[in-house]
């Protein structure tokens, strides 16, 4: 979710869910500890709970990250051990650290021997030539003997040469029924299953087998209302009574904080919220009013609210 789940997407889901834990963009430990990138660990306190995804493969380094985000304020730091992309391929971390359990077992330590926050581990069911029914159990003993006790599987391989990172996302098989199997063979750790689950009730399917959790990305951030809205309800027992409405307009005074206080442009945030109507009446005439206009010179609150005027003129219409 490289460039998609920024603090204004955050900000914006969180509106939708109460509940749901949301994960940052994955920043690298470099980039703060080397660069002095703390301004990639802003975020506002409404985002909580929130997840710092860290890329890295150094443990000293990771250590020093994880305490830079745990004094940020985040929840919970996490480690990326599952992007598949060229450019984390060369830092030697993401995937690729599948094939160095024992490396990430010496970086989670160390994150979790410099801060509070619990620390976490993202990866994959292995990569390249692996056998996934062999090296996941190792990679999980590994990471669970070095004090993690959370884990969140992407259910498919990642091919590190041959494939893009955007093919790694569809093209490998998935296979649930080894992650179910992980969380029959590791009871203690809590499992997250990731990975083509594009609804909620995929998710709640998935759940019912046993797993501790369900992680979604893209549907959640495409489809934002049909993923989040309900979530609250279905998966944590809260009832809400947000709307996709109310969320448009609840996003009015955080936009104008962003362009006043900040001298941010519209689109910044309103790129995040072009999903919010999918499958209803002016979904199209809303994405449109924001992508056109939200890029103006001046734009501002008023763009949504025009857009918004669409989206309730077409509901009148179809009803």
């Amino acid at each position: 979710m490289m460039d998609w789940t920024d603090r204004h997407c955050r900000y914006f889901h969180r509106l939708l869910s109460r509940e749901a834990l949301l994960y940052t963009e994955m920043v690298t430990a470099p980039a703060l500890v080397r660069g002095g990138a703390v301004h990639l660990l802003e975020h506002d306190p409404a985002e909580h709970p929130v997840a710092l995804q860290l890329g890295g493969s150094d443990p000293a380094e990771l250590a020093e990250a994880a305490r830079l985000g745990a004094a940020a304020g985040y929840d919970e730091i996490n480690l990326n051990c599952g992007c598949p992309s060229d450019r984390v391929q060369s830092g030697t971390f993401g995937a690729v650290l599948m094939n160095a359990p024992e490396r990430v077992a010496e970086c989670c330590a160390a994150m979790i021997g410099a801060q509070p926050r619990e620390v976490t581990v993202k990866c994959r069911i292995g990569v390249d030539e692996q056998v996934p029914e062999e090296v996941l159990p190792r990679f999980l003993e590994a990471v669970a003997a070095a004090g993690v006790r959370r884990v969140a599987i992407h259910a498919r391989k990642a091919w590190l040469q041959g494939l893009s990172p955007k093919e790694n996302r569809d093209v490998p098989p998935l296979d649930y029924d080894l992650v179910v199997a992980m969380k029959a063979a590791f009871p203690g750790l809590h499992i997250s299953i990731n990975g083509g689950i594009a609804t909620l009730d995929a998710a709640r399917a998935l759940l019912a087998r046993g797993l501790d959790g369900a992680m979604v990305g893209r549907a959640a951030y495409h489809e934002p209302a049909a993923i989040l809205l309900p979530a609250d309800a279905a998966i944590f027992g809260r009832a809400s009574e947000m709307t996709a409405e109310d969320a448009a307009l609840a996003m009015l005074p955080y936009i104008e904080r962003h362009l006043a206080g900040e001298g941010g442009r519209l689109i910044q945030v309103t790129r995040h919220m072009l999903g919010l109507f999918a499958g209803r009446p002016g979904a199209r005439a809303w994405r449109r009013h924001l992508s056109e206009n939200g890029t103006r010179p001046g734009a501002g609150p008023e763009v949504v609210e025009a857009a918004l005027a669409l989206v309730r003129q077409a509901g009148s219409q179809a009803a």
